[in-house]
């Protein structure tokens, strides 16, 4: 399963429940199975051991024991700003190639970052740092 409307309102549904009228961060994938699992960013009041936004959903379908094939994740500043695409940070990357280079993961569109454009990570991220052992 590769990114499409489904995940990115699954992703919006989230986000618009969790944190009604706040800024947040939700996050869905599809596994390849069709499921769709869903997780919110964690940012603890005091401290730094917050967690992004796939981190909840990436740990389930390891929990599970299913393969990741497509990741987006959305945020707001706060409900009077839209929502916006985000690509994945590094250290989210870093566990989506857990599953390879053909996960796909949504980034903002060029033109407009409420809109997003399909890309697997070996597009994102072409030089990751694997493809030295192989």
């Amino acid at each position: 399963m590769g990114i499409d409307q489904k995940l990115v309102d699954a992703a919006i549904g989230l986000l618009e429940k969790r944190f009604v009228g706040t800024e947040g961060i939700a996050a869905a994938l599809y596994t390849a199975d069709g499921d769709i699992l869903t997780s919110v960013f964690f940012e603890p009041e005091w401290g730094g051991g917050g967690l992004c936004a796939e981190t909840g959903a990436i740990c389930e379908a390891e929990k599970l024991g299913k393969r990741v094939t497509a990741s987006v994740c959305v945020s707001r500043l706060s409900s009077d700003d839209p929502i916006m695409i985000l690509t994945p940070c590094g250290i989210c990357q870093e566990r989506l190639f857990h599953w390879g280079g053909e996960v796909e993961v949504a980034t903002p569109h060029p033109d407009d970052p409420q809109q997003w454009v399909s890309k697997t990570l070996a597009e994102v991220q072409p030089y990751y740092w694997v493809n030295a052992f192989k």
